[in-house]
């Protein structure tokens, strides 16, 4: 469950963050803050635990001075910093002094929920006494119960698994891409050389009418006009880009959902340097016109050109 309690903050345009994300993610212990986390950092945020809040300014204003400024960035500060944690409030304040505007994440889940994970995690709540864990739930929740109040958004756990709640951290927090945050990588490669170890689908385009037996064509790529042309010149290889292309879509979502954030597709052909390339480098324009984040290689141009002596 997820509650939202104000609209987008708006950071400053003048000093401070400029256009900068700055998200402090808080909550009971075990409700999932460290899975937040890996998720935003695979949206592409800077991520630190469990930083004590007298740093948090001072970190603000080393992000926006670094060389390649840091523009998104994600925290987490909870109970784990004893005394420290006190500050948070007045932390705040010199935030809002300095138009340094961040947005809070809470995270909770019910009693019941937070002793079984710690029963199955079977580590110690941080401030349990005599590793009574309901009694240090109780209190941690008591000592939040300001800190919640000032949450812009907060979710629920006790529901979720961890691909669930990414997906509602990925939809709160994800770029306005439709990509969320799956990089997608399209490789072409040559059988001959073996399969990437890495892909998640493989597709054989050795069925295509192949370039390599026409003399003019033997010592270019799939990169260049000729190659690409002579290609798909065949009703079957456009046919087929269109088909494939269709399936890698309705899939991109089903691996977002499940918390994947990197999908590799390879494209193979027998050499990997004429019909798998081309394939590759049409599959990634069709991403790429449908907002998805895509990155296009060729794993083996350079080898097969030496193999034919190019």
């Amino acid at each position: 469950m997820l509650i939202d309690n104000n609209a987008q903050h708006k950071l400053s345009k003048s000093g401070g963050l400029v256009t900068q994300k700055l998200i402090i993610v808080t909550g009971l212990s075990g409700a999932g803050k460290t899975q937040a986390l890996h998720c935003l950092e695979d949206l592409g945020f800077f991520c630190i635990d469990n930083l004590p809040p007298a740093l948090i300014p001072k970190f603000a204003e080393l992000c926006t001075q670094a060389a390649n400024k840091i523009n998104k960035v994600a925290l987490v500060v909870d109970i784990r910093g004893g005394e420290f944690f006190n500050m948070f409030f007045e932390v705040l304040s010199k935030l809002d002094d300095r138009e340094i505007q961040c947005e809070i994440l809470f995270l909770e889940a019910s009693n019941e929920t937070l002793v079984r994970r710690f029963k199955e995690s079977r580590r110690r709540h941080p401030i349990s006494r005599h590793g009574a864990i309901l009694d240090g739930i109780e209190e941690e929740r008591g000592r939040l119960q300001d800190v919640r109040g000032r949450a812009n958004k907060i979710i629920d756990t006790s529901n979720m698994s961890v691909p669930q709640l990414k997906e509602v951290i990925v939809g709160i927090f994800a770029d306005n891409s439709g990509t969320a945050g799956l990089h997608i990588t399209v490789i072409s490669f040559g059988f001959k050389y073996g399969i990437p170890l890495d892909s998640d689908l493989v597709i054989d385009v050795r069925f295509l009418t192949n370039p390599y037996y026409q003399p003019n064509l033997r010592p270019l790529t799939g990169n260049d006009p000729e190659v690409r042309e002579y290609v798909f010149n065949s009703p079957l290889a456009g046919e087929f880009i269109n088909k494939f292309a269709g399936l890698v879509q309705f899939l991109i979502p089903q691996y977002s959902k499940e918390g994947k954030t990197t999908l590799m597709i390879a494209i193979g052909c027998t050499g990997g340097m004429h019909r798998s390339v081309a394939l590759a480098c049409r599959l990634g324009e069709i991403l790429l016109e449908n907002n998805f984040r895509v990155t296009v290689r060729h794993r083996d141009i350079d080898r097969s050109k030496i193999f034919m002596g190019v």
